[in-house]
């Protein structure tokens, strides 16, 4: 076929070829010559931006929520802190927990909204982090088949007497369930050098578990050791519209940037049928209520409308013995304390970002170096939440700055748990929203990053990037000292 352009002919593959040439140059111009700045990228979670005084903090309510809410927020909150008791009891509000259960509250793993923190040593058994388990198995379409005895996520903690006292397993006759495992991580070190000979320290967890409650582990046994993330802004996360989220996927890599993230498709079981998943290190949660009841329900063994199953399996004979909290409709927590643990979630505030007149320059300077580099390839930075009527209404039509697709990408065979899950493959992560990540050491004194708590620096969890990344890191890697220090000053004060 040809193409008429003036006097001449032109092959029409040389023009398409050209037309392609140039989009893709158009596109990479995008991503290495970053928009000018506006101030509304200050306000990452637009209207809904709470500020950083007196503190920063995560526990804030959005700052445009509606003064009538305010009261219903902080007994959701307080219903995220007070903890959880043993069954039965005279409180008949908050008893249930467990049998077995990782943590007694919400917030003890998501410590005061932020993160959770890993042990320094191999001598300290996890707390506010958790080891999600499965079977190697070819069936990815209803999520990952839980260990037969185990379950689909170890708990460390019982109710039993013996767990107290750390005498597990407990001299027979047993007759309280006792934990499934305590978990240590022999933490291995390793160092990199960067073109101009500066060394920086990095280190891999290695996961040890000790005294299994209830026999050995299958043999296919697959685990994934995951950091309790922050938890503020989810709501706004939450009302980005599918679509733009459907636009940024390029599960082939269409455009040949190297980039190829792609939606999760997980089980949700308030609709009972397939749908996008965009919460949780994997986006395997297609939405805020099912996170947090299956946090509830894993976490703290709290069985609620969404998941009313106690988190025991059918070989666990004794923790299926044991007493519960549930009401007259065979829940722990009803429908009502669980929709206000939600909405507390829902509408935490995200803190302003920290930019300030003395540190404009290198921050300008970061930020073009962010672009140049082509992170927001996948840590794509804003969005407008779709608008909506109701209760969320206050946090829709909202310009928000979370710089992240909530798209899955490979991330290399140096961050990959080999564990899939749903249609995550095992070098699959979710792109970590990136606001509010260096306000943590503030908020909790927590310093760790990425999904297993292995990097202590943001210089260490760019060095760790492979696969889709590789080559952002390698830019990083290749720019002059000041330069890397202007591009990690910019992520820490989103």
């Amino acid at each position: 076929m040809l193409a008429y352009c003036g006097e001449s002919v032109v092959p029409m593959q040389f023009i398409l070829t050209l037309l392609l040439l140039v989009g893709l140059i158009m596109g990479c111009q995008r991503q290495a010559v970053p928009p000018p700045f506006t101030d509304d990228e200050l306000r990452p979670g637009g209207e809904a931006t709470v500020g950083l005084k007196p503190f920063p903090s995560f526990e804030l309510p959005s700052a445009n929520l509606p003064n009538s809410r305010l009261t219903d927020f902080h007994a959701g909150k307080a219903l995220a802190q007070q903890p959880w008791v043993k069954a039965p009891t005279v409180t008949d509000a908050r008893d249930g927990l467990g049998p077995l259960y990782n943590a007694r509250t919400c917030l003890a793993c998501h410590i005061n909204g932020g993160r959770g923190e890993m042990p320094v040593d191999g001598r300290t058994p996890i707390f506010s982090a958790l080891v999600r388990i499965s079977i190697a198995a070819e069936d990815r379409t209803t999520g990952p088949l839980p260990e037969p005895t185990y379950g689909s996520q170890i708990q460390t903690q019982s109710v039993s007497i013996a767990h107290q006292f750390r005498n597990h397993p407990p001299q027979k006759p047993v007759s309280e369930a006792p934990p499934e495992a305590y978990v240590f991580i022999d933490w291995q070190s390793r160092e990199f050098r960067y073109p101009d000979g500066r060394l920086v320290g990095l280190r891999k967890p290695k996961l040890r578990f000790e005294k299994l409650g209830y026999g050995d582990f299958d043999p296919r046994l697959l685990t994934s050791l995951r950091a309790a993330p922050g938890i503020a802004g989810m709501g706004l996360l939450e009302l980005i519209d599918q679509a733009d989220l459907d636009d940024l996927a390029d599960p082939e890599d269409a455009n040949n940037d190297g980039i190829s993230g792609r939606v999760n498709r997980v089980w949700d079981s308030q609709q009972q049928r397939m749908r996008p998943g965009r919460f949780g290190w994997k986006a395997n949660r297609a939405s805020l209520a099912a996170t947090v009841a299956g946090a509830l329900q894993q976490d703290m063994g709290i069985s609620n409308p969404v998941f009313s199953e106690q988190p025991c399996t059918s070989n666990q004979a004794l923790c299926l013995q044991m007493a519960t909290g549930e009401d007259a409709l065979g829940f722990e927590i009803n429908q009502p304390l669980l929709a206000s643990v939600i909405e507390f979630t829902r509408n935490l505030g995200v803190p302003r970002v920290r930019q300030t007149a003395a540190n404009q320059p290198v921050l300008s300077l970061g930020r073009q170096l962010f672009y140049q580099v082509g992170c927001p390839l996948c840590h794509q930075p804003s969005f407008k939440t779709r608008h909506v009527q109701g209760d969320r209404e206050h946090l829709g039509g909202q310009k928000i700055w979370p710089y992240s697709d909530l798209l899955l990408h490979d991330l290399g065979p140096e961050l990959a748990d080999g564990r899939p899950d749903f249609m995550a493959s095992g070098n699959e992560w979710r792109t970590a929203p990136l606001w509010g990540v260096g306000l943590h050491s503030q908020v909790n004194g927590n310093r760790l990053y990425l999904h297993d708590g292995r990097a202590r620096t943001i210089e260490e969890a760019i060095l760790w990037h492979g696969g889709e990344a590789q080559s952002s890191r390698q830019g990083f890697i290749n720019f002059a000292q000041h330069q890397r220090d202007a591009l990690i000053q910019f992520v820490e004060t989103r």
